[in-house]
């Protein structure tokens, strides 16, 4: 058991989200950040579907009271195990007892904890994702409690990895999508030649951009989206939508970020600056 002292900004429990619900007006969920995530479960031999931790901006003070082994990925938030500084991308040992806090936002935007075998709350639509429409909470609270299973018999094969880090990466690269060839040349150039800055406005849903490009009188019918997609607003605006984000709607779809695009702008805070770059 994981128990949550402090719970930070938000905290929630997040595995690689719901599939085949969509028809239903479910949205995907899960982490918003699936590159880091990938790599943590590596490191602990997890299965790729195991869930974790997902920690935003601020993070929590949390108790274990089981033993386990851990790693941390994504945002660097200047961690600590009893007061002692950890790092991303490493296995520590855990023992009952033993606290991990968060400090200070040092890069990137949202961090990830992993445990051996997975936090184990109950699956609802195939996915223990925290979602409030579907599972009631959308973050932990002060007090929680989060399930998870030791095997006593695990031993680490490798206790660190090095990556290549994309936090403080700034290009977006995405394809085409359906309303794309609607666009006109001046509304290309200004998506492709200008950088862009990530509004206030920015969650699990969506995030907005700051500046507009020309705006549009396209009339069509709501049509399926998806994370990643790319709306642009009768005014200009850009949406991007991202995990939380609604399966359909009714403005052009101008662009589908690239999964590693997705896992890169869920990284950024408001007022970072991204460009988009075409595949």
């Amino acid at each position: 058991m994981l128990k949550v002292l402090k719970s930070g900004f938000y905290t929630t429990v997040q595995d690689l989200g719901r599939f085949n619900f969509r028809n239903k007006g479910v949205p995907v969920s899960g982490v918003m950040d699936q590159l880091s995530v990938f790599k943590a479960n590596t490191l602990l031999e997890n299965d790729t579907t195991d869930a974790v931790l997902e920690i935003t901006m601020t993070g929590p003070t949390l108790i274990f009271e089981e033993e386990t082994y851990i790693t941390l990925a994504g945002a660097v938030m200047s961690a600590t195990l009893n007061n002692m500084p950890i790092q991303n991308y490493k296995v520590y040992q855990i023992n009952i007892g033993d606290i991990l806090s968060y400090g200070r936002l040092d890069k990137g935007f949202r961090a990830y904890l992993a445990v051996k075998g997975g936090f184990q709350l109950k699956n609802i639509l195939n996915s223990c994702s925290l979602y409030k429409p579907i599972t009631r909470e959308n973050r932990l609270k002060d007090g929680d409690v989060v399930p998870f299973e030791y095997n006593k018999l695990f031993k680490p094969k490798i206790l660190e990895i090095k990556v290549d880090s994309f936090l403080e990466e700034t290009v977006l690269e995405v394809y085409r999508a359906p309303e794309y060839d609607l666009l006109q040349e001046e509304q290309l150039a200004q998506l492709f030649d200008g950088d862009f800055t990530v509004a206030k406005e920015n969650d699990r849903m969506a995030y907005q951009l700051e500046e507009c490009i020309d705006g549009h009188a396209i009339n069509m019918l709501t049509s399926g989206t998806l994370p990643g997609t790319v709306q642009l607003t009768p005014s200009g605006k850009l949406i991007v939508l991202m995990k939380d984000g609604q399966t359909t709607g009714g403005y052009p779809r101008i662009l589908q970020l690239s999964h590693k695009a997705t896992a890169i702008l869920a990284q950024k805070r408001a007022g970072s600056k991204i460009a988009f770059k075409l595949l």
